[in-house]
């Protein structure tokens, strides 16, 4: 009977630890954190988005040329170096312009090569230079394509969101700077709260979403349950 009880509070204690992390805080009425935490280096993170957004290799852009179609592109990619290769006007610079300045940039181009009048047009068509690479206790781990100013928050969720071992206070986001690779530290349940500020992601970061130990163990208990539940059958058949 011992081996009964015992197994009963290891079914009931192992089913504790895994659902325990799955439950939802509470959002706080008001306005959400938007201060970074120094302390947990998010100095580098932005609570709003950039009013305009600067060109970045590997972005896919179109130019028209008003009716000049044989200088005109759907669809051109910014190479490595953030440079574009456009007809009549060969490679030029592009990365850290935005679509006007590169819309004027190649007007004065084409009128210095002696095109009369050129109306230019510079759309972007795919914000290609925009991946996050999401990964750890996530149900859908890779590399994600995103828009300008989504934010940490949408990178989890497109990772499929935290597993059911996920240690949501451990999210470390690595990010490229000046001084090298920064690691920053944020806490998913307070940012879905409003408490911890959900900031603005950047091209190349990387999401890593912490593994709760405990609750890994209880997932291993809970497969062995089947062999566990035999064990106290002939435990108490031979009493």
């Amino acid at each position: 009977m011992n081996i009964s009880r015992n197994f009963g509070a290891i079914i009931a204690i192992a089913a504790f630890g895994v659902t325990a992390c799955a439950s939802t805080p509470a959002p706080i009425i008001g306005a959400a954190a938007s201060q970074p935490r120094n302390d947990l280096g998010q100095g580098l993170y932005a609570q709003t988005r950039l009013a305009t957004y600067a060109l970045r290799p590997s972005d896919q852009i179109s130019v028209n040329v008003f009716r000049e179609p044989d200088l005109s592109l759907a669809e051109v990619r910014l190479g490595v170096n953030g440079a574009v290769s456009l007809p009549l006007l060969g490679t030029i610079p592009a990365a850290g312009m935005t679509s006007r300045e590169l819309e004027q940039d190649i007007t004065k181009r084409l009128l210095a090569a002696g095109l009369r009048s050129p109306m230019v047009s510079v759309n972007i068509a795919n914000y290609a230079s925009h991946l996050v690479t999401v990964e750890g206790s996530v149900e859908d781990p890779g590399v994600y394509t995103f828009q300008p100013g989504s934010r940490l928050s949408s990178a989890i969720a497109m990772g499929g969101g935290p597993t059911r071992t996920a240690n949501t206070e451990q999210v470390a986001v690595f990010r490229e700077s000046p001084d090298g690779v920064m690691v920053a530290l944020f806490d998913y349940d307070q940012m879905r709260q409003g408490t911890m500020l959900d900031p603005i992601l950047a091209p190349g970061d990387r999401v890593v979403m912490g593994t709760d130990g405990l609750a890994v163990f209880y997932q291993e208990l809970l497969r062995t349950l089947p062999a566990l539940a035999v064990f106290a059958t002939v435990a108490l058949d031979n009493n």
